[in-house]
């Protein structure tokens, strides 16, 4: 069938009627089983609508079971039996009433799926399964192979000069912070960080007693003058990209901070989290590497770059606080895998590390300019854009008097799925809505949609 013929109107979104339609037809038996629809283009071009709208309404199809896709044959109808009088005299409007579909889902903290290296990771595992060093709890402050490439890749990567015995290995940001506020405690009553600012790092500290000091961040990432006022000399910051608002620490404030935490006898922790994703230039040197014996931590993780679900972190401690945490997590057995850190090592040692960022980082620049343009395109000025030059989401700032919830709520109703960014401010602020949007593991016609949703959602 080449042609299907659909009365459209302007009082409802067109995906919805074209969805209805052709589930009404089936249902009523007009088409039979193994009929075969219209391309989404031809059918997009007999109904003088946009192929994300009739994309929209045969996956809505498709995810129900009134139709099934054939690889490069197209869409079929599938067999239908109706189950009594109940089911086909349903509302039709009332099917978009119960819970929506997730069509789109703009979540952060995830990566690209369709790109990741699973042969190349698959042949390192099977490698590191015939070493006996596998079957044991290993090393403490890490697998020595792992800490070794990374302070290889530092070097390159960051400006970092250290060695494999600085670098403690661990099974996320939040449970290295953990074992650094058992640490400083000693030492230290409170911590500044960044407002907004990761909230993971801001919940580690409070529950450990600390006093929290927020600092505002301003278009020059953390306000100085601030921190300089306050009574902490501890200090958690994201200087490489911030979170969430995506700004970079200019080298005058670097230098700034490290002098203050010099002046202070403080710390800075440097949480370098996904500096590897800088689309417009290359990354920036860490804190740790402008000066010889600067009082900085430093923290990163495989989790942005690689993949979440390894649980791989690690930090490199200054040499005064090396000994101390030797000392007090003595008896702390490692809590990252052995297989997963000795695989992670010959993924780097073997070059597969360095060619997967290279990849990546091209791929999620595309993406990211795919979802800046789209939203450009769909929205105009009504909203402002912010972070799109690096990382692996954007935040967009909508000049509606409408709340966030509301917002959230409206594009989930739509069958999308975007995020507060409310619980990132250490107190309520005026700042209107502000959402995040994450990128990395859609696909290009996924975010086409996802915007075209949004509209429609918002409009």
């Amino acid at each position: 069938m080449k042609e299907l013929l659909i009365h459209l109107h302007e009082n409802s979104p067109k995906y919805k009627q074209i969805y209805h339609s052709i589930r009404t037809l089936i249902e009523n038996g007009k088409l039979k089983a193994n009929t075969k629809l219209p391309s989404i283009r031809q059918l997009a071009d007999i109904l003088d609508v946009s192929r994300n709208t009739t994309l929209i309404a045969y996956e809505q199809l498709l995810a129900e079971g009134y139709i099934r896709s054939e690889h490069k044959r197209g869409y079929f109808v599938t067999t239908f039996e109706p189950i009594g009088v109940s089911t086909t005299i349903q509302s039709v409007q009332n099917i978009f009433t119960a819970e929506p579909k997730m069509m789109v889902d703009f979540r952060a903290g995830t990566v690209d799926q369709q790109a990741f290296p699973i042969k190349a990771w698959r042949k390192c595992v099977n490698e590191v399964l015939k070493e006996d060093t596998v079957y044991t709890y290993g090393d403490k402050q890490g697998d020595s192979l792992l800490r070794e490439k990374i302070a290889h890749y530092l070097l390159q990567s960051r400006g970092i000069e250290t060695s494999q015995d600085s670098i403690i290995i661990g099974s996320s940001t939040q449970q290295l912070l953990m074992h650094l506020a058992i640490l400083l405690k000693q030492e230290y009553a409170s911590i500044a960080v960044e407002n907004p600012g990761y909230d993971g790092a801001r919940t580690v500290f409070q529950l450990n007693g600390y006093q929290i000091n927020s600092i505002d961040v301003t278009a020059k990432g953390l306000c100085m003058n601030q921190l300089e006022k306050s009574d902490s000399k501890l200090v958690y910051i994201t200087p490489s990209h911030q979170f969430p608002t995506g700004v970079t620490l200019p080298i005058t404030e670097r230098l700034q901070l490290l002098k203050w935490a010099h002046d202070q006898n403080g710390y800075i922790i440097e949480d370098d989290y996904d500096s590897e994703f800088r689309y417009q230039q290359q990354p920036f040197p860490a804190l740790t590497s402008l000066q010889q014996e600067a009082r900085v931590i430093y923290i990163s993780t495989f989790s942005k770059a690689f993949l979440p679900s390894i649980r791989l972190s690690y930090m490199v401690l200054p040499t005064e606080l090396l000994y101390r945490y030797k000392q007090q997590f003595e008896g702390v057995e490692q809590t990252a895998s052995s297989i997963h850190q000795r695989t992670m090592a010959y993924f780097m040692e073997r070059g597969y590390w360095d060619s997967h960022i290279r990849k990546m980082r091209a791929t999620y620049k595309r993406k990211m300019q795919t979802l800046v343009t789209a939203l450009q395109g769909a929205f105009g000025e009504s909203i402002q854009i912010i972070g799109p030059y690096s990382g692996l989401y954007i935040l967009i700032q909508l000049k509606y008097s409408i709340s966030e919830e509301t917002l959230i709520k409206r594009a989930l109703d739509h069958g999308v799925k975007v995020y507060p960014t409310a619980h990132y401010f250490a107190k309520e602020q005026n700042h209107g809505a502000m959402l995040q949007l994450g990128f990395s593991n859609l696909s290009t016609d996924q975010i086409l949609l996802g915007v075209q949703l949004l509209k429609e959602s918002w409009s």
